[in-house]
């Protein structure tokens, strides 16, 4: 019996010491990072020094003595030199798309002239006929806080159809040309959801339509003919621009909120071209048929893939704080006797949601204004009580301005807040103006979404906003003008730390996709998506925030972009 005894105890020793030696042989790691300053976002594991990534995943996060056991000679090796490292950012709201050199670029004009300058340049260059196509101007921004009108563009512009964009794309200003080709009159009534900005004298359309009133736009333009080959390579040459910008800006991962082709990325991909990972939405429906469509595009796309996902349904109910189309309960301060252009009736609304949230598929839906929000959220609950309740992560996109009733039911429903903190800082300066002071402490109100247990996800509305997150970092820790300003910013009990920010830029945007348990931590057996940034962000002024260049961008363990220093 005692010599049975020293044998098991022989050989689960023996068992013991194989695995140990098993356990001591590491597979080295294809790409490490060292000598950093870690902001993991992992609350088990906040901080360290240095990280590995095999493949796509990262396979150990701690201290640099720790991860020397994962380099080989094979290893590629980043030396941070003690800079800042952290998930890439997660854009939970950008219509990305291929960058256009003939766009007329009107971000931040202060004087309205210098649109009829720009505009006469493009008309030297373009044949008559073709379309002039431009935007991002803010009237807020004018000197003279007025619309503009045609008659910016008409004298420059008498043979070609011209259409500039306001900044959210909510409105729109044509010239003459537009408007006669599409035989609107000032007897032209408004459609539904829309408004034809007419001259309150002349009664004749300014130029500036408004929401479904864009549909009532023909441009009548002439085709620019350009050969298979040449539509090809400037597809091409737009798409990589706009690849090549969000890497430089760190952005890994792009939630684009509806009308995508998903097929399109996968060609991008199979071409070793797509540097960022892409949730693509379709249009929210009631309609059986399309929706069926977009269950087998779903399964071709599912959730389980970390590069190309679809099942996300974007919807529209009301309009913008700057067209002054938002929906409310009461009326604008600035325009008595309107309340926002609803782009469907309530029952349009919940008929929708209910057909979609029953399929199974996740829902987001353009909401600004108070009474926006209020219809998603009674239309969300009313979903839940029929449809049965599940771990749906519906969204306000937006979710700008909000009675205070409706700031706990985010949580209560399981709503997400889809925000975008640079739209505080464009929007500040006229909110009061547009909706008074009262209703303003509830604009932005990230921090009382967060003490009531809400979850935000954070983007930018790219186009709307510029798809660089260091503003939208700003703009959550102080709630100022780009510019600078005196005191401590609007309604500064909102205000976010930089770590919140970047959390809900990371963690909180890889929630609203149900991607928290892979994406938006720099932790072991999570996607290799991370950048290092220039300067601490954790200790450096206010003035510092935006002048912070992103260094290297990493996604799925490959250098997708480095800065030339």
């Amino acid at each position: 019996m005692k010599s049975l005894r020293i044998f098991v105890l022989f050989v689960f020793g023996g068992l013991f010491l194989l695995n140990s030696c098993v356990q001591d042989i590491i597979e080295p790691a294809d790409l490490v990072v060292k000598n950093a300053k870690i902001l993991t976002i992992d609350s088990e594991n906040p901080r360290a020094e240095a990280i590995a990534i095999r493949g796509e995943k990262i396979v150990a996060v701690s201290s640099n003595k720790k991860i020397e056991k994962y380099i080989d000679e094979a290893t590629e090796v980043i030396d941070a030199e003690g800079r800042l490292v952290f998930p890439g950012f997660n854009d939970a709201h950008a219509h990305f798309g291929p960058m256009n050199p003939d766009y007329i670029e009107l971000r931040y004009i202060t004087d309205p002239t210098e649109i009829t300058r720009r505009v006469a340049e493009k008309v030297a260059e373009t044949e008559p006929g073709v379309l002039i196509r431009g935007g991002h101007w803010e009237h807020e921004m004018f000197t003279n806080k007025e619309w503009p009108s045609k008659e910016l563009l008409d004298e420059v512009a008498p043979d070609n159809p011209v259409a500039l964009s306001r900044t959210d794309g909510h409105s729109v200003l044509v010239n003459s040309y537009i408007i006669k080709a599409s035989g609107i009159t000032k007897d032209t009534p408004d459609p539904f959801g829309g408004e034809i900005q007419k001259d309150p004298i002349s009664g004749e359309p300014t130029g500036i339509f408004k929401e479904s009133a864009q549909r009532l736009l023909k441009y009548n333009a002439k085709k620019v003919e350009l050969s298979t080959e040449e539509q090809e390579s400037k597809t091409s040459q737009g798409w990589k621009a706009a690849f090549d910008y969000a890497a430089r800006l760190g952005v890994t991962s792009i939630q684009y909120p509806g009308g995508g082709n998903p097929e399109f990325f996968t060609n991008w991909q199979a071409e070793g071209l797509l540097t960022a990972r892409i949730d693509v939405a379709g249009r929210l429906t009631a309609n059986a048929d399309q929706l069926a469509r977009y269950d087998e595009m779903r399964l071709n796309y599912p959730p389980e893939g970390d590069w190309i996902r679809f099942g996300y349904m974007k919807g529209f109910i009301d309009g913008t704080l700057g067209s002054g189309t938002l929906l409310l309960f009461e009326e604008l301060s600035d325009e008595p006797g309107k309340t926002g252009l609803p782009q469907m009736s309530y029952a349009e609304l919940e008929k929708r949601i209910l057909a979609t949230d029953k399929m199974g598929f996740q829902i987001g839906i353009h909401a600004i204004g108070t009474k926006a929000n209020n219809w998603i959220l009674n239309a969300y609950e009313k979903a839940q009580l029929l449809n049965g309740k599940r771990d749906s992560r519906h969204r306000s996109e937006h979710a700008q301005i909000l009675i205070d009733g409706d700031i706990p039911r985010f949580a209560e429903l399981g709503v997400i807040a889809s925000m975008q903190p640079t739209h505080c800082i464009t929007d500040k300066r006229f909110c009061e103006k547009r909706i008074g002071l009262e209703r303003s402490k509830g604009a932005y109100a990230w921090r009382r979404l967060l003490d009531a247990g809400a979850k935000i996800a954070f983007g930018t509305d790219y186009s709307v906003e510029p798809l660089e997150p260091m503003e939208g970092l700003y703009a959550a820790v102080t709630r100022k003008d780009r510019l600078g300003e005196e005191g401590v910013g609007w309604f500064p009990s909102q205000k976010l730390s930089m770590e919140e920010a970047i959390e809900l830029y990371t963690l909180g945007a890889a929630y609203a996709q149900f991607m928290e348990g892979r994406k938006g931590m720099l932790k072991k057996d999570y996607l290799g998506d991370l950048i290092i940034v220039n300067q601490d962000l954790l200790s450096v002024s206010e003035e510092e925030i935006m002048k912070t260049k992103v260094d290297v961008t990493i996604v799925g363990g490959k250098v997708v972009y480095e800065r030339v220093l």
